[in-house]
């Protein structure tokens, strides 16, 4: 029997048990023990990405906690927490292309032994390997043949964003810098918050991939921003990689992400006025048509545009409904004594998106906030789209 459980899988570690910085800036709350606690109690997930095991810190903290037992090791791979949430151990590494171009990729071992000895093995390509996100100073090509060898799971992270990934500034086609047995190692692709799977399949080439969605949380209140529900048996690595690679049907049954208009690359931005093009697509040859400026960042719609094989998306038979999931902190009027009521009443996020009827939320929030959390539910809010790292917004009646 299969069963589905709401996943993310890019969530990163901001500071070590010890106070010890892993990734700046973040959240001194954004410990492994402060992501497990949010992640379960709050969030309601059954499957979490710890991003940034690779550093000895936080291998250290984990070795901590499956000595007090806190994390059970799973029969097939991964940890077990609360009897009931998986923790799988994750890296995020960077690479560079020939052309300077930064990409960032996520990489997923069985355990802590294997994440332990593939730290080392890394720790002479990485400058600090304490950190978060390091450069290894090599191409994608030579980290999936490293990745490869320790039968890691390897997938791509937010590969549109015009900072640090493959399709924003290392290439127009991942055959441009991989050979055919390169790519059919990588094992999923991540889609980032600005682009969803319409926009993705308009690219031929990727087409034989699952697409994820994941928050890429810098925060305890951004996990879950994006995530997945997995159709799968049981709680271990390996059903996760039966699922990404679509075998024994287990399988991604829907991604929940943002509208891309939310997400901070979204469309071209101009860094120096401020100008968001909103309109057909802005030539980014040309300069800022409203300050003259050569300050512009080309969004995720336009580098799409630029680099599509199609004009309307080509999905393939296995992909799953990309289904618009507009988080509780963008909900205009949401502050946080409406949040614990919300809480106290629904106890976990994911029952509060997913489950709770309009009655029962204008009982505890008002009808102004159940009828926001419904037309974000259904895909109907009226949104500001956002660019240049400025997060777009979703509108209230009267900013119309």
């Amino acid at each position: 029997m299969l069963n589905q459980y709401f996943t993310d899988l890019h969530i990163h570690v901001g500071m070590s048990h010890n106070g010890k910085w892993i990734k700046i800036p973040t959240s001194r709350r954004l410990t492994v023990c402060g992501i497990l606690e949010e992640a379960t109690d709050r969030k309601g997930l059954n499957i979490i990405g710890i991003i940034d095991a690779l550093s000895p810190l936080v291998l250290a903290d984990l070795k901590m906690l499956i000595e007090e037992g806190v994390l059970v090791s799973a029969s097939s791979g991964g940890y077990i927490y609360r009897d009931n949430t998986l923790v799988v151990l994750g890296a995020e590494i960077e690479t560079r292309e020939v052309n300077g171009g930064l990409a960032h990729t996520l990489i997923f071992v069985p355990d802590i032994q294997t994440m332990t000895t593939l730290s080392t093995y890394m720790s002479q390509y990485i400058r600090n390997i304490n950190l978060s996100s390091q450069n290894a100073h090599m191409p994608l090509k030579q980290l999936i043949q490293i990745a490869s060898g320790f039968e890691a799971l390897i997938i791509p992270a937010h590969v549109f964003t015009p900072h640090k990934s493959l399709f924003g500034v290392c290439c127009q086609r991942l055959s441009h810098i991989l050979s055919d047995q390169d790519m059919g190692k990588i094992t999923a692709i991540e889609l980032g918050l600005s682009a969803d799977s319409n926009m993705a399949d308009r690219i031929s080439e990727l087409a034989g991939y699952t697409f994820i969605t994941n928050s890429d949380a810098h925060s305890l209140d951004k996990i879950a921003r994006e995530y997945n529900i997995f159709s799968m048996e049981t709680l271990s690595f390996q059903e996760i990689v039966k699922t990404l690679s679509r075998t024994e049907e287990r399988q991604v049954i829907a991604n929940y992400g943002l509208d891309p208009r939310l997400g901070k690359y979204h469309r071209t931005f101009c860094r120096k006025c401020g100008f968001t093009d909103n309109q057909a697509g802005l030539n980014l040859d040309t300069c800022c048509p409203k300050c003259r400026s050569n300050a512009l960042t080309k969004g995720v719609f336009e580098r799409i545009n630029e680099i599509a094989d199609y004009a309307e998306p080509h999905p393939p038979a296995h992909r799953p409904q990309y289904c618009y999931q507009i988080p509780l902190e963008f909900i205009p009027g949401l502050g946080k004594k409406v949040m614990a009521k919300l809480l106290a009443a629904f106890d976990t996020e994911m029952n509060i998106l997913h489950y709770a009827t309009y009655e029962a939320l204008s009982t505890v929030a008002g009808t102004k906030i159940a009828n926001f959390i419904m037309t974000a539910r259904v895909g109907t809010a009226t949104i500001s789209a956002g660019g240049g790292g400025i997060y777009g917004r979703m509108l209230n009646i009267v900013d119309k």
